[in-house]
């Protein structure tokens, strides 16, 4: 099996995931919008993509393999479940922003908990490589959604979280946010590489947060970080 493909199908599982989180949640808050979508399933043919999930991690994989031999970093994402806040319930009373926020943590959430599990079947002894990589694929997609910024789920989070005022802002911001995230992440680092300017915030931060992630994951999950 090819690295870009194995990589694909790894990322799949967690993209799949962290979308039936939101969902599942939100139905436990009495929001049936997943469910009626029939997106409260496992059939990643329901949560795929077609750039989002398949094209792009393919093409950051093949790329990365082709130039340096390896792939450092990959991302995607699966289609967003949709979720109606006025529907969230708490014990019978409505809060949407701080319930949406929930829902909205589940996401990450879900990657943090599948890349422990993964973890943990490294005492398996087989396919370390492929867990190693499965847990930095869910490190990765959590940590990105983290970032604070609508329509992620960090700026879900913040807007949930902060004082009206300073949430109806940033709630605004959530149709330029998504462009800001894919101007600074994936179209400016390739245009500027052109001119043999480097600028990857997002990728530096991430080879400084990533190893250290992956140590915290294999110190939880009891393997030896010693070696």
């Amino acid at each position: 099996m090819s690295g870009g493909l194995l990589y694909l199908l790894l990322l799949i599982p967690a993209m799949v995931l962290h979308e039936v989180a939101h969902g599942y949640v939100a139905h436990l808050f009495g929001d049936e919008t997943a469910r009626d979508a029939g997106r409260l399933t496992l059939n990643p043919l329901k949560h795929i993509d077609p750039f989002g999930s398949v094209v792009l991690p393919l093409m950051l994989a093949i790329g990365q393999i082709a130039s340096i031999g390896h792939v450092v970093f990959i991302y995607g994402w699966a289609k967003p479940v949709p979720v109606n806040p006025m529907n969230l319930r708490l014990k019978g009373r409505g809060d949407p922003r701080r319930l949406m926020a929930i829902v909205a943590l589940a996401g990450p959430a879900s990657n943090f908990i599948l890349a422990l599990l993964a973890g943990l079947a490294l005492h398996g002894g087989m396919g370390l490589d492929a867990l190693v990589f499965f847990i930095e694929i869910n490190l990765v997609i959590g940590i990105f959604n983290l970032i604070p910024l609508p329509p992620l789920d960090g700026g879900r989070i913040a807007v949930g979280v902060l004082p009206l005022p300073l949430a109806m802002r940033l709630a605004k911001a959530e149709r330029m946010g998504i462009m800001l995230v894919f101007l600074l992440i994936f179209i400016l680092p390739v245009l500027l590489q052109q001119f043999g300017l480097r600028f990857d915030p997002f990728q530096e931060a991430m080879a400084r947060i990533l190893p250290y992630g992956l140590r915290i994951v294999l110190m939880l999950t009891g393997n030896n970080i010693g070696n």
